[in-house]
């Protein structure tokens, strides 16, 4: 066993959607994407290694061993075909799991994945990744958001209650030098290219154009066959900020293989 928490939010019918947050949060990240989903579709929300209830789990440090952490997990659970999406660091190690299982997932849908180009503001997120406070989260979220956003109180203080677990930040930090892997001066570590192209399960991607953490890219950055959706003046932080078009996306993903 892996010790990973997955909590299944929703009993529909079909293959699962599976979620996945983004560094230095965990599941409940998704808790207004998933009141639009609704009942109608199947659920499984997984806590990254290192975050959340899967603080010691096996897996902790990159996205590589959190893939295949989450595959193992998903092998207990009796998972064998799923729809899959990842927010952030959830989502290069989304994109990590379809490389490694490509059989296994019926669609992809990155939210402002991490690994994609070596940009990434390492300096917001070293800061995040010390943050212990409700003051400190909430300047380091603000910068995260767009303009004018405020990330509601009851996900603060789960920050705050989380990250004052004994380990909890010291598990960040394990996580965060993991993304860079030649220095934070040098970017984040980048998702191998080929495979990023030879994927061949329907890939979603849906950015904020105005993302302070991951800029958001051009088209001609992504293979030609993922379907980029640029949200307007929106920042990183999106099931948050825009759940309703995460929805969308996430909807639009299911149906396609319907």
């Amino acid at each position: 066993m892996t010790g990973l928490l997955i909590k299944t939010s929703s009993a529909g019918t079909g293959e699962p959607l599976v979620l996945l947050h983004g560094f230095g949060g965990d599941g409940s990240a998704w808790d207004a994407v998933l009141a639009g989903l609704g009942e109608d579709i199947r659920t499984l929300v997984v806590d990254l290694p290192g975050h959340g209830g899967s603080l010691t789990s096996e897996g902790r440090g990159g996205a590589g061993r959190m893939a295949k952490a989450i595959l193992a997990g998903l092998d207990d659970t009796g998972v064998e075909r799923f729809h899959l999406a990842g927010h952030s660091m959830g989502g290069a190690v989304a994109a990590l799991i379809a490389m490694r299982a490509p059989d296994r997932v019926k669609s992809l849908t990155l939210v402002a994945p991490g690994g994609i180009d070596s940009k990434i503001n390492a300096e917001l997120l070293g800061r995040y990744a010390k943050a212990a406070t409700a003051e400190e989260l909430c300047a380091c979220l603000a910068e995260m958001s767009a303009p004018g956003f405020e990330m509601p109180q009851a996900v603060v203080d789960r920050f705050v209650a989380a990250r004052a677990r004994p380990g909890a930040l010291e598990a960040l930090d394990e996580t965060y030098q993991a993304m860079f892997p030649d220095g934070p001066s040098k970017g984040q570590g980048v998702l191998p290219g080929e495979a990023l192209s030879a994927l061949g399960m329907p890939v979603a991607v849906i950015w904020g154009s105005a993302d302070a953490v991951v800029p958001c890219p051009s088209p001609r950055a992504l293979p030609a066959h993922f379907a980029l959706s640029i949200l307007p003046e929106l920042g990183h932080m999106l099931p948050e900020e825009a759940p309703d078009a995460v929805v969308r996306v996430l909807r639009q993903a299911i149906a396609a293989d319907a």
